[in-house]
């Protein structure tokens, strides 16, 4: 298996019992919530206030995630345009009694910067450290 990133995850979240389906495995919708939670806090961050969802690209799904395990969410900011942002994002689980990793699902958010109407606001210019 892949290592993943080596940043720090926007999110970090145990799979829990309530998180399953009746055949015992997770939803594919929780990883997706918890990418889409990870993307917003990224979002809103980089356009310094309100981001919604617009748009969702490319999920891929690529090992399941069981009761127990920690799920590790990365998001980083690939383009900002006037009002727009494309996040990528990654799900990596981790074993919860070892240090086996394994990427999930990646897929590609895509967000608009909003006012306190709800109408699209300009992203400012990045911020450097």
């Amino acid at each position: 298996m892949s290592n993943p990133p080596a940043e720090q995850p926007a999110i970090r979240v145990t799979a829990m019992p309530a998180d399953v389906n009746f055949y015992g495995d997770i939803f594919g919708g929780w990883p997706m919530s918890m990418m889409d939670l990870a993307a917003s806090n990224v979002a809103s961050r980089r356009s310094a206030g309100r981001a919604v969802t617009v748009a969702i690209d490319a999920v891929s799904f690529h090992l399941p995630v069981h009761v127990g395990d920690e799920l590790s969410v990365y998001a980083r900011v690939t383009s900002a345009g006037r009002s727009s942002m494309e996040i990528a994002t990654e799900d990596w689980q981790r074993d919860r009694d070892s240090e086996r990793t394994g990427k999930v699902t990646e897929a590609s958010f895509t967000y608009i910067a909003i006012d306190e109407l709800g109408k699209p606001r300009p992203v400012p210019p990045e911020r450097t450290p």
